[in-house]
Protein backbone atom coordinates (compact mmCIF):
# COMPACT_ATOMS: atom_id res chain seq x y z
CA UNK A 1 0.00 0.00 0.00
CA UNK A 2 1.12 3.59 -0.58
CA UNK A 3 1.76 5.98 2.30
CA UNK A 4 -0.57 8.97 2.52
CA UNK A 5 0.96 12.24 1.21
CA UNK A 6 -0.20 13.84 4.43
CA UNK A 7 2.24 11.64 6.29
CA UNK A 8 5.32 12.75 4.36
CA UNK A 9 6.72 14.53 7.41
CA UNK A 10 6.05 11.67 9.85
CA UNK A 11 9.15 10.52 11.70
CA UNK A 12 9.97 7.14 13.28
CA UNK A 13 9.73 8.84 16.69
CA UNK A 14 5.93 9.16 16.16
CA UNK A 15 5.36 5.72 14.59
CA UNK A 16 4.61 2.25 15.93
CA UNK A 17 4.72 -1.12 14.20
CA UNK A 18 1.55 -3.23 14.37
CA UNK A 19 1.78 -6.93 13.47
CA UNK A 20 -1.17 -8.79 11.97
CA UNK A 21 -0.99 -12.51 11.47
CA UNK A 22 -0.18 -13.74 7.95
CA UNK A 23 -0.14 -17.41 7.05
CA UNK A 24 3.28 -18.36 5.76
CA UNK A 25 1.89 -20.57 2.98
CA UNK A 26 0.36 -17.47 1.34
CA UNK A 27 3.84 -16.19 0.56
CA UNK A 28 4.36 -15.72 -3.18
CA UNK A 29 7.52 -13.66 -3.85
CA UNK A 30 7.24 -11.14 -6.66
CA UNK A 31 10.62 -9.47 -6.28
CA UNK A 32 8.96 -6.21 -5.22
CA UNK A 33 10.27 -5.72 -1.71
CA UNK A 34 8.53 -2.38 -1.23
CA UNK A 35 4.99 -3.65 -1.60
CA UNK A 36 2.69 -6.71 -1.41
CA UNK A 37 4.09 -10.18 -1.95
CA UNK A 38 1.36 -11.50 -4.22
CA UNK A 39 -1.23 -12.53 -1.64
CA UNK A 40 -3.67 -9.88 -2.93
CA UNK A 41 -6.96 -11.08 -1.36
CA UNK A 42 -5.34 -11.70 2.01
CA UNK A 43 -3.37 -8.47 1.79
CA UNK A 44 -6.50 -6.44 1.09
CA UNK A 45 -8.26 -8.09 4.02
CA UNK A 46 -5.39 -7.31 6.38
CA UNK A 47 -5.32 -3.71 5.17
CA UNK A 48 -9.02 -3.35 6.01
CA UNK A 49 -8.39 -4.80 9.46
CA UNK A 50 -5.40 -2.47 9.92
CA UNK A 51 -7.52 0.56 9.02
CA UNK A 52 -10.16 -0.48 11.57
CA UNK A 53 -7.47 -0.93 14.23
CA UNK A 54 -6.02 2.51 13.44
CA UNK A 55 -9.47 4.08 13.65
CA UNK A 56 -10.28 2.33 16.95
CA UNK A 57 -7.10 3.60 18.57
CA UNK A 58 -6.94 7.09 17.10
CA UNK A 59 -3.93 6.37 14.88
CA UNK A 60 -3.15 6.99 11.21
CA UNK A 61 -2.17 4.11 8.93
CA UNK A 62 1.05 5.02 7.09
CA UNK A 63 2.17 1.88 5.25
CA UNK A 64 3.01 -1.78 5.61
CA UNK A 65 5.70 -4.39 4.96
CA UNK A 66 4.61 -8.05 4.69
CA UNK A 67 6.96 -10.51 6.40
CA UNK A 68 5.56 -13.99 5.68
CA UNK A 69 8.81 -15.61 6.79
CA UNK A 70 7.78 -14.92 10.40
CA UNK A 71 4.02 -15.09 9.69
CA UNK A 72 3.16 -11.40 10.11
CA UNK A 73 2.22 -8.34 8.09
CA UNK A 74 3.89 -5.30 9.63
CA UNK A 75 1.77 -2.12 9.49
CA UNK A 76 3.18 1.31 10.30
CA UNK A 77 0.86 3.61 12.26
CA UNK A 78 1.43 7.21 13.30
CA UNK A 79 0.69 8.26 16.88
CA UNK A 80 -0.72 11.80 17.31
CA UNK A 81 1.44 14.43 18.98
CA UNK A 82 1.01 14.59 22.73
CA UNK A 83 0.35 10.88 23.10
CA UNK A 84 2.96 8.50 24.46
CA UNK A 85 4.44 6.12 21.88
CA UNK A 86 4.98 3.24 24.31
CA UNK A 87 1.51 3.71 25.79
CA UNK A 88 -0.06 3.61 22.32
CA UNK A 89 1.91 0.48 21.37
CA UNK A 90 0.90 -1.27 24.57
CA UNK A 91 -2.76 -0.35 24.04
CA UNK A 92 -2.78 -1.67 20.47
CA UNK A 93 -0.98 -4.86 21.57
CA UNK A 94 -4.09 -5.79 23.56
CA UNK A 95 -6.36 -5.49 20.52
CA UNK A 96 -7.78 -8.92 19.63
CA UNK A 97 -6.80 -8.50 15.95
CA UNK A 98 -3.13 -7.78 16.74
CA UNK A 99 -0.27 -10.24 17.27
CA UNK A 100 1.87 -7.54 18.85
CA UNK A 101 2.73 -3.86 18.50
CA UNK A 102 5.93 -1.99 19.29
CA UNK A 103 7.57 1.41 18.94
CA UNK A 104 10.21 1.83 16.24
CA UNK A 105 13.58 1.65 17.97
CA UNK A 106 16.56 3.79 17.01
CA UNK A 107 20.02 2.27 16.61
CA UNK A 108 23.44 3.84 16.32
CA UNK A 109 26.58 2.56 14.62
CA UNK A 110 29.45 1.94 17.02
CA UNK A 111 32.22 3.95 15.43
CA UNK A 112 34.39 6.81 16.58
CA UNK A 113 35.82 9.75 14.68
CA UNK A 114 39.04 9.08 12.75
CA UNK A 115 42.26 10.06 14.52
CA UNK A 116 43.67 11.65 11.36
CA UNK A 117 43.03 11.80 7.61
CA UNK A 118 45.93 9.71 6.36
CA UNK A 119 44.65 7.69 3.36
CA UNK A 120 46.47 4.56 2.18
CA UNK A 121 47.97 3.98 5.60
CA UNK A 122 50.08 0.88 5.16
CA UNK A 123 49.83 -0.79 8.57
CA UNK A 124 46.54 -2.69 8.85
CA UNK A 125 46.32 -4.09 12.42
CA UNK A 126 45.27 -7.53 11.17
CA UNK A 127 48.28 -7.73 8.88
CA UNK A 128 50.35 -8.36 12.00
CA UNK A 129 47.88 -9.56 14.63
CA UNK A 130 46.06 -11.99 12.36
CA UNK A 131 48.84 -12.86 9.88
CA UNK A 132 46.46 -11.80 7.11
CA UNK A 133 48.68 -12.73 4.17
CA UNK A 134 49.10 -16.23 5.59
CA UNK A 135 45.35 -16.55 6.11
CA UNK A 136 44.78 -15.71 2.46
CA UNK A 137 46.93 -18.66 1.41
CA UNK A 138 44.25 -20.86 2.99
CA UNK A 139 41.05 -18.95 2.16
CA UNK A 140 39.85 -15.60 0.85
CA UNK A 141 36.11 -16.03 1.45
CA UNK A 142 35.39 -17.17 -2.09
CA UNK A 143 31.74 -18.11 -2.61
CA UNK A 144 30.61 -16.52 0.68
CA UNK A 145 28.00 -13.74 0.71
CA UNK A 146 28.10 -11.15 3.50
CA UNK A 147 25.18 -8.80 4.13
CA UNK A 148 26.46 -5.43 5.32
CA UNK A 149 23.35 -3.93 6.92
CA UNK A 150 24.51 -0.39 7.46
CA UNK A 151 24.56 3.03 5.84
CA UNK A 152 25.18 3.31 2.10
CA UNK A 153 28.16 1.54 0.51
CA UNK A 154 30.12 3.17 -2.32
CA UNK A 155 30.09 0.17 -4.63
CA UNK A 156 32.20 1.88 -7.31
CA UNK A 157 35.03 2.73 -4.91
CA UNK A 158 38.28 1.53 -6.56
CA UNK A 159 38.88 -0.91 -3.69
CA UNK A 160 35.27 -2.21 -3.76
CA UNK A 161 34.59 -2.35 -7.50
CA UNK A 162 33.15 -5.77 -8.28
CA UNK A 163 32.89 -6.73 -4.61
CA UNK A 164 29.31 -5.50 -4.03
CA UNK A 165 26.84 -7.75 -5.84
CA UNK A 166 23.68 -6.07 -4.47
CA UNK A 167 23.31 -2.44 -3.36
CA UNK A 168 19.79 -1.80 -2.03
CA UNK A 169 18.11 0.96 -0.03
CA UNK A 170 15.60 0.20 2.76
CA UNK A 171 15.41 3.67 4.35
CA UNK A 172 12.00 5.17 3.60
CA UNK A 173 11.97 8.57 1.98
CA UNK A 174 15.69 8.64 1.18
CA UNK A 175 17.67 7.79 -1.92
CA UNK A 176 20.57 5.35 -2.00
CA UNK A 177 23.82 7.21 -1.38
CA UNK A 178 27.41 6.38 -0.41
CA UNK A 179 28.16 7.06 3.27
CA UNK A 180 31.17 6.79 5.55
CA UNK A 181 30.21 4.03 7.97
CA UNK A 182 28.79 1.51 5.53
CA UNK A 183 31.61 2.08 3.03
CA UNK A 184 34.20 1.66 5.79
CA UNK A 185 32.67 -1.55 7.14
CA UNK A 186 32.45 -3.02 3.63
CA UNK A 187 36.11 -2.18 3.02
CA UNK A 188 37.33 -3.89 6.18
CA UNK A 189 35.42 -7.00 5.18
CA UNK A 190 36.03 -7.31 1.45
CA UNK A 191 38.30 -4.65 -0.08
CA UNK A 192 40.09 -6.03 -3.14
CA UNK A 193 43.54 -7.52 -2.58
CA UNK A 194 46.62 -7.27 -4.81
CA UNK A 195 45.22 -4.45 -6.95
CA UNK A 196 48.08 -2.08 -6.13
CA UNK A 197 45.98 0.46 -4.19
CA UNK A 198 44.41 0.95 -0.79
CA UNK A 199 43.97 -2.01 1.54
CA UNK A 200 43.22 -5.72 1.52
CA UNK A 201 39.95 -6.78 3.12
CA UNK A 202 39.87 -9.70 5.54
CA UNK A 203 37.81 -11.68 2.99
CA UNK A 204 38.62 -10.22 -0.45
CA UNK A 205 37.14 -13.27 -2.18
CA UNK A 206 33.73 -12.79 -0.53
CA UNK A 207 30.91 -10.77 -2.06
CA UNK A 208 29.00 -8.04 -0.25
CA UNK A 209 25.28 -7.34 -0.15
CA UNK A 210 25.17 -3.62 0.59
CA UNK A 211 21.84 -3.15 2.37
CA UNK A 212 21.27 0.46 3.39
CA UNK A 213 19.13 0.44 6.52
CA UNK A 214 20.93 3.35 8.22
CA UNK A 215 21.61 6.95 7.31
CA UNK A 216 24.33 9.48 8.02
CA UNK A 217 23.56 12.62 10.02
CA UNK A 218 26.09 15.45 10.03
CA UNK A 219 26.74 17.68 13.04
CA UNK A 220 29.36 20.11 11.83
CA UNK A 221 32.43 18.10 10.80
CA UNK A 222 31.29 14.99 12.68
CA UNK A 223 29.02 12.33 11.19
CA UNK A 224 26.67 10.06 13.15
CA UNK A 225 25.06 6.95 11.70
CA UNK A 226 21.51 6.05 12.77
CA UNK A 227 19.04 3.28 11.90
CA UNK A 228 15.48 2.45 12.89
CA UNK A 229 14.02 -0.97 13.60
CA UNK A 230 11.72 -1.01 10.55
CA UNK A 231 14.50 -0.30 8.05
CA UNK A 232 16.68 -2.88 9.83
CA UNK A 233 13.87 -5.44 9.75
CA UNK A 234 13.40 -4.96 6.01
CA UNK A 235 17.11 -5.38 5.36
CA UNK A 236 17.47 -8.43 7.62
CA UNK A 237 14.48 -10.07 5.93
CA UNK A 238 16.00 -9.41 2.51
CA UNK A 239 19.40 -10.75 3.61
CA UNK A 240 17.83 -14.02 4.77
CA UNK A 241 15.90 -14.40 1.53
CA UNK A 242 19.02 -13.72 -0.52
CA UNK A 243 20.92 -16.49 1.27
CA UNK A 244 23.53 -14.31 2.96
CA UNK A 245 25.98 -16.56 4.83
CA UNK A 246 27.00 -13.82 7.25
CA UNK A 247 24.93 -10.84 8.43
CA UNK A 248 27.06 -7.95 9.73
CA UNK A 249 25.29 -5.53 12.08
CA UNK A 250 27.89 -3.00 13.24
CA UNK A 251 25.41 -1.20 15.49
CA UNK A 252 23.69 -1.28 18.86
CA UNK A 253 20.40 -0.11 20.34
CA UNK A 254 17.31 -1.15 22.31
CA UNK A 255 15.92 -4.68 22.46
CA UNK A 256 13.31 -5.17 19.77
CA UNK A 257 10.85 -8.04 19.34
CA UNK A 258 10.57 -7.81 15.54
CA UNK A 259 14.34 -7.85 15.09
CA UNK A 260 14.65 -10.71 17.60
CA UNK A 261 12.13 -12.74 15.59
CA UNK A 262 13.95 -12.14 12.31
CA UNK A 263 17.42 -12.76 13.70
CA UNK A 264 16.10 -15.94 15.28
CA UNK A 265 15.03 -17.10 11.82
CA UNK A 266 18.46 -16.20 10.43
CA UNK A 267 20.24 -18.19 13.15
CA UNK A 268 17.91 -21.17 12.72
CA UNK A 269 18.80 -21.25 9.02
CA UNK A 270 22.52 -21.41 9.79
CA UNK A 271 23.33 -17.79 9.06
CA UNK A 272 26.03 -16.22 11.23
CA UNK A 273 25.07 -12.87 12.76
CA UNK A 274 27.97 -10.63 13.83
CA UNK A 275 27.34 -7.44 15.78
CA UNK A 276 29.14 -4.67 17.66
CA UNK A 277 29.35 -4.78 21.47
CA UNK A 278 28.52 -1.43 23.11
CA UNK A 279 30.50 -1.10 26.33
CA UNK A 280 28.22 1.69 27.55
CA UNK A 281 25.17 -0.61 27.68
CA UNK A 282 24.57 -3.66 29.89
CA UNK A 283 25.46 -6.88 28.05
CA UNK A 284 26.58 -4.83 25.05
CA UNK A 285 23.13 -3.62 23.99
CA UNK A 286 21.02 -5.25 21.30
CA UNK A 287 21.57 -7.32 19.22
CA UNK A 288 24.83 -8.16 21.06
CA UNK A 289 22.78 -9.50 23.99
CA UNK A 290 20.81 -11.92 21.78
CA UNK A 291 21.86 -15.56 22.34
CA UNK A 292 23.53 -17.04 19.29
CA UNK A 293 24.98 -13.88 17.76
CA UNK A 294 28.72 -13.17 17.68
CA UNK A 295 29.28 -9.97 19.69
CA UNK A 296 32.57 -8.17 19.12
CA UNK A 297 34.36 -5.34 20.94
CA UNK A 298 37.41 -3.36 19.89
CA UNK A 299 38.86 -3.44 23.41
CA UNK A 300 39.24 -6.20 25.98
CA UNK A 301 36.34 -6.76 28.40
CA UNK A 302 36.12 -8.37 31.79
CA UNK A 303 34.07 -11.62 31.54
CA UNK A 304 31.49 -10.15 33.91
CA UNK A 305 30.62 -7.45 31.33
CA UNK A 306 29.09 -10.07 29.05
CA UNK A 307 30.22 -12.56 26.42
CA UNK A 308 32.10 -10.70 23.70
CA UNK A 309 35.06 -11.38 21.47
CA UNK A 310 37.85 -8.87 20.93
CA UNK A 311 39.18 -7.99 17.47
CA UNK A 312 41.17 -5.11 15.96
CA UNK A 313 39.20 -1.88 15.83
CA UNK A 314 41.63 0.95 16.48
CA UNK A 315 43.42 3.00 13.79
CA UNK A 316 42.06 0.78 11.03
CA UNK A 317 42.63 2.05 7.46
CA UNK A 318 39.59 1.45 5.29
CA UNK A 319 37.58 2.69 2.33
CA UNK A 320 35.62 5.94 2.43
CA UNK A 321 33.28 7.66 -0.07
CA UNK A 322 34.84 9.58 -2.91
CA UNK A 323 37.38 6.86 -3.69
CA UNK A 324 39.35 7.66 -0.54
CA UNK A 325 40.78 5.84 2.49
CA UNK A 326 40.88 6.98 6.13
CA UNK A 327 41.65 5.62 9.59
CA UNK A 328 38.61 4.56 11.64
CA UNK A 329 37.97 3.35 15.19
CA UNK A 330 35.28 1.47 17.06
CA UNK A 331 33.59 -1.86 17.70
CA UNK A 332 31.81 -1.47 14.35
CA UNK A 333 35.08 -2.22 12.61
CA UNK A 334 36.08 -4.96 15.05
CA UNK A 335 32.80 -6.70 14.14
CA UNK A 336 33.59 -6.23 10.45
CA UNK A 337 36.94 -7.98 10.93
CA UNK A 338 35.18 -10.97 12.50
CA UNK A 339 32.59 -11.11 9.71
CA UNK A 340 35.50 -11.36 7.28
CA UNK A 341 37.19 -14.07 9.34
CA UNK A 342 33.98 -16.11 9.48
CA UNK A 343 33.75 -15.81 5.68
CA UNK A 344 37.22 -17.39 5.44
CA UNK A 345 36.07 -20.18 7.74
CA UNK A 346 32.83 -20.70 5.79
CA UNK A 347 34.76 -21.08 2.56
CA UNK A 348 36.74 -23.95 4.05
CA UNK A 349 33.80 -25.70 5.72
CA UNK A 350 30.29 -24.50 4.92
CA UNK A 351 28.37 -27.34 6.55
CA UNK A 352 29.48 -26.61 10.12
CA UNK A 353 28.84 -23.52 12.25
CA UNK A 354 32.13 -21.62 12.67
CA UNK A 355 33.87 -22.03 16.03
CA UNK A 356 36.14 -19.15 16.98
CA UNK A 357 39.31 -19.92 18.93
CA UNK A 358 39.78 -17.36 21.69
CA UNK A 359 41.45 -16.82 25.04
CA UNK A 360 38.38 -17.90 27.00
CA UNK A 361 35.14 -19.75 26.37
CA UNK A 362 32.77 -17.67 24.26
CA UNK A 363 34.82 -14.48 24.32
CA UNK A 364 38.09 -12.66 24.66
CA UNK A 365 40.85 -12.05 22.14
CA UNK A 366 40.35 -14.05 18.94
CA UNK A 367 43.15 -16.16 17.48
CA UNK A 368 42.23 -15.81 13.81
CA UNK A 369 44.85 -18.15 12.46
CA UNK A 370 44.01 -20.96 14.88
CA UNK A 371 40.31 -20.49 14.11
CA UNK A 372 40.92 -20.96 10.39
CA UNK A 373 43.38 -23.79 10.89
CA UNK A 374 40.79 -25.73 12.83
CA UNK A 375 38.26 -25.70 9.99
CA UNK A 376 40.84 -25.82 7.20
CA UNK A 377 42.80 -28.88 8.37
CA UNK A 378 45.96 -27.36 6.93
CA UNK A 379 49.29 -26.29 8.35
CA UNK A 380 50.62 -23.56 6.07
CA UNK A 381 49.65 -20.61 8.26
CA UNK A 382 52.45 -19.06 10.33
CA UNK A 383 50.49 -18.62 13.52
CA UNK A 384 53.16 -19.40 16.03
CA UNK A 385 53.42 -22.14 18.61
CA UNK A 386 50.60 -20.84 20.82
CA UNK A 387 48.04 -21.01 18.02
CA UNK A 388 49.12 -24.45 16.93
CA UNK A 389 48.79 -25.61 20.52
CA UNK A 390 45.30 -24.08 20.72
CA UNK A 391 44.27 -26.15 17.72
CA UNK A 392 45.54 -29.33 19.34
CA UNK A 393 43.80 -28.63 22.62
CA UNK A 394 40.51 -27.56 21.03
CA UNK A 395 38.90 -24.13 20.97
CA UNK A 396 36.71 -22.11 23.23
CA UNK A 397 33.32 -22.34 21.56
CA UNK A 398 31.09 -19.49 20.56
CA UNK A 399 27.47 -19.80 21.55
Amino acid sequence: MQASPALADATPEREILVMLRQAADHYRPTGDYAGPYGDQPGQSGRERIARRIAHRHGLTLAGNWPMPMIGVDCFVMVVPDGRGISVAADEVSHDADVVWAQPIGLYGAKAEAPTHNDPLYAAEPVARAWHLAELHRIATGRGVRIAVIDSGVENNHPDLAGQVVINRNFVAGQRLTAEQHGTGVAGVIAARADNGIGIAGVAPGARVLGLRACWQVRDGAAATTLCDSLSLAKAIYFAIEQGADVINLSLSGPDDRLLRELLGVALSKGRVVVTAFDQKITNGGFPASLPGVVAVSDTALAPARGPAYTAPGRDVPTTQPGGRWFLVNGSSYAAAHVSGLIALMRERRRSVAPVLVSERRGGGLIDACASLLRVGHVCDCSCGASSQLAVLRGPSRTN
